[in-house]
């Protein structure tokens, strides 16, 4: 198959499991083909599929990621001693991790096509990273805690894990409890990574954004937390501190290298 028949496939697929979408007429164009599947991804409950529709939604994301360029941290140089700075779509990292900054459903955006990062990489892993979030989510009975970790594998990204956390929202002046909290969220993100064996890992800027942590106040916790871990632990996990904008790569430059 070639992949605009993958993606084909994946569309009608998903549009007949709804009775209100499977008169839906599918787009002739490409791009908007690829923002119709990726909103179906995001609104899919979790749920049982078959081994056919695995397989092509895999050689389809596989490839759609390839095509978007990898990245492999190892080809980066250091700002510090196993610490890394990258400016780039952290779906398209090689790397032990990334972190994904979850919410307490720990499920995954459901906004379709929106331009979080829990969109992204939910949908550039596939429909089984939803179901591995959905079966831990199940056996803890409750929300994610804000300042925790859980990690799943990767799928299709080029990672070979995901750690999600829930970072802190802030709705006002940064408190005392929320720099903690954000704290948490780095830190329990690299025990979780040691804990699996995982000799590197990737960071978002957790809670800026969405969640509105002043994006200066976030890199500094960030970047203490990280260099107070690894000399606290003498851990040589490498740290990826992975930044979108522009003016988060400069508050990270500024911070690192001194």
């Amino acid at each position: 198959m070639t992949q605009a028949e993958r993606r084909q496939y994946l569309i009608r697929f998903l549009l007949n499991e709804t009775e209100q979408y499977k008169d839906l007429v599918v787009p002739a164009a490409g791009e908007e083909q690829k923002m119709l599947l990726r909103s179906l991804f995001n609104i899919r409950m979790p749920k049982e599929v078959p081994e056919e529709f695995l397989r092509i939604q895999d050689e389809y994301l596989q490839e759609e990621n390839r095509l978007k360029g990898i990245t492999d941290y190892q080809d980066l140089t250091p700002m510090e001693e196993g610490i890394y700075l990258w400016q780039g779509d952290i779906s398209s990292l090689k790397v032990g991790a990334i972190v994904n900054a979850a919410n307490s459903q720990m499920l995954g955006c459901f906004y379709p096509n929106h331009k979080c990062i829990d969109n992204c990489i939910h949908t550039f892993a596939g429909i089984q990273l939803r179901s591995a979030c959905r079966d831990l989510m199940v056996r803890q009975g409750h929300e994610e805690e804000t300042g925790k970790a859980k990690v799943t594998p990767a799928y299709n990204l080029p990672s070979d894990y995901v750690i999600h956390t829930v970072g802190p929202i802030i709705y006002g002046k940064v408190t005392r409890r929320e720099e903690r909290l954000l704290a948490s969220c780095y830190r329990s993100c690299l025990e979780a990574a040691e804990e699996h064996g995982i000799k590197s890992i990737a960071f978002c800027c957790i809670s800026t954004g969405e969640f509105h942590y002043p994006n200066d106040q976030a890199a500094e916790v960030a970047v203490q937390t990280v260099r107070d871990y690894k000399v606290e632990t003498g851990s040589r996990i490498d740290v990826v501190f992975n930044v979108f904008k522009d003016i988060d790569l400069e508050i990270y430059r500024s911070l690192l290298g001194n």
